[in-house]
């Protein structure tokens, strides 16, 4: 089973000790071909980088924030709703920034080809949604909760329950990636790529908070999922900042 990941973070100066995945580390088995060789190089910014682009809703489709309504009938698994907001570092809600989300079914299989795991493919489910957030920074997806899977980067290796989260936006000046995980799941403390992130409060940040308020009765529950930027408390991202 091939993992499917992308993954090169940038560590800045500013960011606290180990509440960044750093390139290189040897747990997570794929870092080892990943890691560049060399130190970086560091180019200017220019005015458009630095500005980044502003995405409107014209852009969307129907239901590509609605993971169970994008065939003809509703996939099999545990629904949820997955909301939160887009904040820089003071707070402030990011408008018009593009979140886009990825994940495994609820077998815990990828629809992809490169995605061999024995486990079944729902007809009704293909694992991806975009949506565009508000004037407040907010987004909101509705999907099923993703299964865990096996991986190959070592013995026995299941990748816990997660849903990958990827943002461009105005001040984002490449694409940000990150991944959202389960409260209470058993597999955090036995996963490379989690515990990569070497700063418990970090990985915590990557952590959904139940929101039983969201809740929809009867139908769905509900999680809490709040990005941040930049500053001490941001987001561990898988890709290269501002």
């Amino acid at each position: 089973m091939l993992d499917i990941e992308t993954r090169s973070p940038h560590i800045r100066p500013q960011d606290p000790p180990g509440s960044q995945p750093d390139y290189f580390y040897p747990p997570y088995a794929s870092s080892l071909l990943r890691a560049p060789s060399k130190p970086l190089i560091y180019l200017p910014h220019t005015i458009s980088e630095r500005t980044g682009p502003v995405f409107g809703h014209g852009l969307l489709q129907p239901n590509d924030n609605d993971l169970t309504a994008q065939h003809a009938g509703q996939p099999l698994g545990e629904r949820m709703l997955v909301h939160g907001r887009v904040l820089d570092e003071d707070g402030r809600p990011v408008r018009s920034a593009l979140v886009e989300v990825w994940q495994a079914n609820a077998a815990g299989r990828y629809l992809h080809k490169v995605d061999q795991h024995d486990a079944p493919l729902d007809p009704n489910f293909s694992g991806a949604g975009r949506v565009i957030t508000d004037e407040q920074g907010r987004f909101q997806f509705r999907t099923i909760k993703p299964g865990a899977y096996p991986w190959g980067n070592h013995y026995n290796a299941w990748r816990p329950q997660h849903i990958h989260f990827s943002l461009f936006g105005a001040g984002i000046l490449s694409r940000l990636v990150t991944q959202m995980y389960f409260p209470g799941d058993p597999l955090h403390a036995l996963d490379p790529i989690f515990n990569s992130i070497t700063d418990p409060n970090a990985r915590e940040r990557l952590i959904a908070r139940f929101d039983i308020e969201k809740t929809e009765p009867a139908f769905a529950l509900a999680y809490e999922f709040n990005i941040v930027l930049r500053g001490t408390n941001d987001t561990p991202f898988e890709e290269g900042k501002r």
